[in-house]
């Protein structure tokens, strides 16, 4: 059982050195071995101006996910420039489960970057979680142009009207 396992060509979890995701990924593609290496993109305010600043960033920092037959190149992925060590408990490497990928890649949008945020619909009760609207609940209407603001219709006491918010803000109401 060993034999078929080691044969047949698995997802592992890498640990790379700092900073080195990338420079691990494009060693591995060279040597033919699958790679994946999820990122997201990360929003900030500037604490002088007020005004996002994007940032893409690692999922998993200092690691990466790549696929191969671990019985045939086990050593050459270890010894991959980047690579710290190949993930295992035991003995030896431990496989990941392609449905776990399949899942992490399922998330990954147009631009190539993993959608962290829930997929809101028009109709979803949402509420606020920060701010100044902090907990004021609200349907939400749609997403806008630019992905990070959104149209919901807030209901207070006795007031119903648009509202726009950037969409970090808002949880969705299960």
């Amino acid at each position: 059982m060993e034999q078929i396992i080691a044969e047949t060509p698995k997802w592992y979890a890498l640990h790379t050195h700092p900073l080195q995701e990338e420079r691990a990924a494009g060693n591995l593609s060279a040597w033919g071995v699958e790679t994946f290496a999820p990122r997201f993109k990360e929003r900030r305010s500037n604490p002088f101006t007020g005004r996002a600043v994007y940032f893409t960033r690692s999922l998993f920092p200092r690691y990466l996910f790549a696929r191969f037959e671990a019985g045939r190149m086990l050593r050459k992925v270890w010894f991959t420039r980047g690579v710290c060590q190949v993930v295992g408990f035991g003995d030896g490497p431990t496989p990941v489960e392609d449905e776990i990928i399949e899942l992490i890649k399922s998330r990954v949008d147009k631009d190539g970057l993993v959608q962290i945020n829930e997929e809101l619909k028009r109709g979803d009760k949402v509420v606020i979680r920060d701010g100044p609207l902090a907990n004021l609940e609200g349907i939400f209407e749609s997403g806008l142009e630019d992905g990070d603001r959104v149209l919901m219709l807030l209901t207070a006491i006795s007031y119903q009207g648009h509202v726009t918010i950037e969409r970090q803000h808002l949880k969705k109401i299960s």
